[in-house]
């Protein structure tokens, strides 16, 4: 199972993920994805752009699938923030500068204990 929250500020959208990112839920986040993508073509035309964020602190466990999905996200310019070592890691892999992700925002860790980004 994987719950999605969409939390919206000023100039920032964030998708936090719960569970596990495997099998049908990343349909369910992709969907989600590219609902915001099509809200956003509008914001555009208002130079009001928005940053992109997937907060993967509450994933327990992603597949190929899933890695592929974050690996899009990642692409068309979404953050990830991370805060275990294998969130990280994975995070990390999708971030490398050797992919075809160069140039695209680098993924940030957060820091459980308080909530903030390190």
């Amino acid at each position: 199972m994987l719950r999605i929250t969409v939390h919206k500020t000023p100039g920032v959208v964030t998708f936090r993920l719960e569970g596990k990112l495997k099998g049908e839920w990343v349909d369910v986040l992709q969907e989600c994805w590219q609902i915001a993508l099509s809200r956003q073509q509008g914001t555009i035309r208002r130079a009001d752009l928005t940053l992109f964020r997937v907060d993967l602190t509450g994933v327990t466990s992603i597949d190929a699938v899933g890695k592929a999905c974050l690996a899009a996200m990642h692409r068309q310019g979404s953050e990830l923030v991370a805060a275990d070592c294998p969130t990280k890691a994975i995070g990390a892999e999708i971030t490398q500068p050797h992919s075809s992700t160069a140039g695209a925002p680098i993924m940030k860790a957060k820091d459980r204990s308080d909530g903030n980004e390190a």
